[in-house]
């Protein structure tokens, strides 16, 4: 059974990423788009990038163009928005699918460690239900239903945790803390 080390993904510049080279740190994988209504939340992205990415934690920025077309551009063009607007530091990813036929193999993988989030608050199952209803779901196995969806993986590189399109990334800051 393959492992989060055992896979490779494109950067940005079409070159690879192997996650092996991600051993010993804590990464937080996210599906994202610059169009959508969780665009925002690059924001408690970058706060937490700030704060831990010296003490071994990483984000992978993941453009999807799936929910809504809300990441049309080009890799470079997202990544040019996230550094303009939010002054993101981490670097976006080459824009893929987490879906269907054409998602990325290492997101079958994630949606298979855990199939689906948890939603706390009134406000966020209310907000999921409406995204649920957007959602074309495909009926496999841990479907992603929308943008910035937010897998946690810890330094060994178990997938510890999977987070709502609604959850701020600021909500589970205390998670990342007790896993450096």
């Amino acid at each position: 059974m393959k492992t989060f080390y055992d896979y490779k993904v494109k950067k940005r510049d079409g070159s690879e990423l192997d996650l092996k080279d991600l051993k010993g740190k804590v990464v937080l994988v996210v599906n994202t788009a610059t169009g959508c209504g969780f665009t925002p939340q690059y924001e408690g992205l970058e706060t937490l990038y700030e704060k831990y990415h010296k003490k071994g934690f990483e984000i992978l920025d993941f453009p999807c163009n799936q929910f809504g077309h809300q990441a049309p551009g080009e890799d470079n063009e997202i990544h040019e928005f996230c550094t303009a607007k939010y002054k993101t530091k981490f670097d976006q990813l080459k824009k893929i699918e987490v879906n269907g036929d054409k998602a990325e193999p290492f997101f079958k993988f994630l949606k298979n460690a855990i199939e689906d989030e948890e939603v706390h608050g009134l406000k966020n199952k209310m907000a999921m239900k409406a995204i649920e209803k957007l959602a074309k779901k495909t009926g496999e196995k841990g479907f992603i239903k929308w943008n910035f969806t937010k897998f946690l993986i810890d330094k060994e590189g178990n997938v510890v945790g999977r987070f709502s399109p609604t959850t701020n990334p600021l909500e589970f800051e205390k998670e990342i803390k007790e896993l450096l």
